[in-house]
């Protein structure tokens, strides 16, 4: 048996396929002719271009539009002016061969990516990887392996799959994947899930103990591989593959139910979003509302600062898109693992615990002015609310909603429309914030616990350290406790209180979250119906009675293991 990440649910039983990894040398070589050698990358360059823009069509098509804006991000890595620019002036200046270029300048650019805390962003070095591979092989006349046609049903076992690779996949004869390599995040892995292939992801080990024509079986679940398995394997497999199957046909009645507990206690399960385009997943499956909208990502990839109309026209279709369901949008969270290189935010030894999100606007207010008149405007178009990261003291918000204030009589001078009683509220992610929950609470109209970052910084533990991940838990003691503190504070004050981290999506942790009261739960648009599933199966009022046992347990491994009781 392996384990892995589980990756996309699901179980999967069949042949294995081993996709044989690409491997290239890049020599750098002296060119006589720098002009014609930069033409040369020029023409792969659009040569890729059209390639792309082939397996995007093909990934609407056959995929969903949202999966296609995966390609469509690539294409502007492609047309990326710092990118292209740095392997122009290498080849000029160094008179080296176009590949080499390349291939030392992208390497720059993912060790950034690379470098960042946030899993989401991390796994975009993965994208400029599959960008600038393509390109390479263009260059070097390399031909890929075709996954598109397949003679029989198979998983495939690889090194790594990049996006393109899942994309062109035959998915009426792949039935599952797995790889050494990635997490949970990848787009290969995000893509798994909305083509519904089983998945299991970062297995070590993978291609030493599992071979062309082996028969292999695993639950996309849980992540364990069964490599030529016997016969009562099989069948315990084969029973939880039916099971699955019904369950996710279940699931679909659920749409446009409200999410109410066995004991009648209504809560709002919402989706956490980056840019408007990912609106349609977050209808499809009919989230209540946008519990975090990461308003970062229109900063990103550019080389200046968006401007207000630019911004009011991505809040405001977000907002109209929602039809006046909530729509909570995070102010400018920068810095630490998000760099922006044409904010010039500086060098720090740790810069999690530097200057970043509200700690930059409340500096550079000529940006943050920008961002809070857009919200302002858009806040005319639906229902939205306005969120400060990073708050560690009163005084940050007090200073915050002093500069919106300025913004609001800004906009009644100018005649500009926006909602007068907007809601203004705060994550909690710094353990300091949620131990003054009470006082900031009198500040704010609600609380959004951001688990990513209360539990790294709860715990000391950098979750991308994989000698001490296995600290990183959201099932410590402290956290929970930190939790119910920040659940009870925010209450007694009469505000509500949601959670935009992981946690808010974890089957788990659903109903302990439901027993402590929490009010909002925002996750992944794909795990919403499974959440309200849960919901709809749980009784508040139970679960509340058990909250202080769970919160007197010693260990992680001991709410763990009262969880699973609490399920027999």
């Amino acid at each position: 048996m392996l384990k892995g990440i589980a990756a996309s649910p699901g179980v999967a039983l069949g042949k294995v396929l081993i996709k044989k990894e690409e491997t290239f040398e890049i020599k750098q070589e002296t060119v006589l002719n720098a002009t014609e050698e930069i033409d040369k990358f020029n023409a792969a360059i659009s040569q890729c271009e059209t390639e792309l823009q082939k397996i995007c069509q093909h990934t609407k098509e056959n995929i969903g539009e949202e999966e296609a804006l995966i390609f469509e991000a690539h294409i502007m890595i492609l047309q990326d002016i710092e990118l292209l620019k740095k392997v122009k002036e290498m080849i000029q200046t160094e008179s080296t061969n176009a590949a080499y270029a390349l291939s030392q300048v992208r390497d720059e650019f993912i060790s950034i990516f690379e470098m960042m805390e946030d899993a989401y962003l991390k796994e975009r070095a993965a994208d400029i990887k599959d960008v600038t591979d393509r390109v390479i092989r263009i260059l070097l006349g390399i031909q890929t392996e075709d996954l598109s046609h397949l003679d029989e049903h198979v998983i495939i076992v690889a090194k790594d799959l990049t996006p393109s690779d899942t994309a062109q996949l035959d998915k009426e004869k792949v039935i599952g994947f797995i790889t050494e390599t990635g997490g949970s995040t990848s787009h290969s892995a995000i893509m798994a899930r909305t083509l519904e292939i089983p998945a299991v992801v970062g297995v070590k080990g993978a291609l030493e103990n599992i071979k062309d024509d082996d028969f292999i079986a695993y639950d996309g679940d849980d992540g364990c591989i069964y490599v030529n398995p016997d016969e009562s394997c099989i069948n315990m497999l084969k029973k939880k593959q039916e099971e699955y199957n019904t369950f996710k046909e279940s699931l679909k009645q659920l749409i446009g139910q409200n999410s109410i507990s066995k004991d009648e206690i209504q809560v709002e399960l919402a989706a956490n979003i980056g840019t408007p385009d990912d609106l349609e997943g977050v209808l499809k499956n009919d989230a209540e509302g946008i519990g975090l909208y990461r308003s970062e990502f229109l900063y990103m990839d550019r080389n200046n600062l968006p401007s207000e109309d630019e911004q009011f026209e991505a809040y405001k279709k977000v907002a109209e898109g929602m039809e006046n369901k909530p729509v909570v949008i995070r102010t400018l969270d920068v810095g630490g693992d998000k760099e922006i290189n044409y904010l010039d935010l500086p060098k720090e030894m740790n810069p999690f615990l530097g200057y970043r999100a509200i700690r930059v606007c409340l500096d550079r207010k000529d940006i943050f002015k920008t961002q809070l008149r857009a919200l302002l405007r858009a806040s005319h178009y639906g229902n939205i609310k306005i969120m400060f990261p990073m708050i560690s003291s009163v005084e940050e918000i007090r200073s915050a909603k002093a500069i919106l204030s300025g913004c609001k009589k800004e906009l009644q001078n100018e005649n500009l429309p926006f909602n007068q009683n907007i809601e203004v509220g705060i994550m909690i992610e710094i353990p300091a914030a949620a131990v003054i929950s009470d006082l900031l609470a009198k500040e704010v109209d609600f609380f959004s616990i951001g688990t990513n970052d209360l539990i790294q910084y709860t715990v000391a533990v950098d979750r991308m350290n994989q000698s001490i991940s296995y600290l990183y838990t959201p099932f410590h003691p402290a956290l929970l406790r930190l939790i119910k503190t920040v659940i009870d504070n925010g209450h007694n004050q009469g505000i509500w209180v949601g959670m935009c981290g992981e946690v808010a999506g974890n089957p788990d942790l659903i109903p302990i979250l439901l027993g402590m009261g929490l009010d909002e739960f925002s996750m992944s648009a794909g795990s919403v119906l499974k959440a309200r599933y849960i919901v709809k199966n749980t009784s508040q009022a139970i679960m509340a009675k058990k909250i202080d046992d769970i919160l007197n347990l010693s260990t992680a491994e001991d709410v763990k293991q009262y969880i699973n009781q609490l399920k027999v």
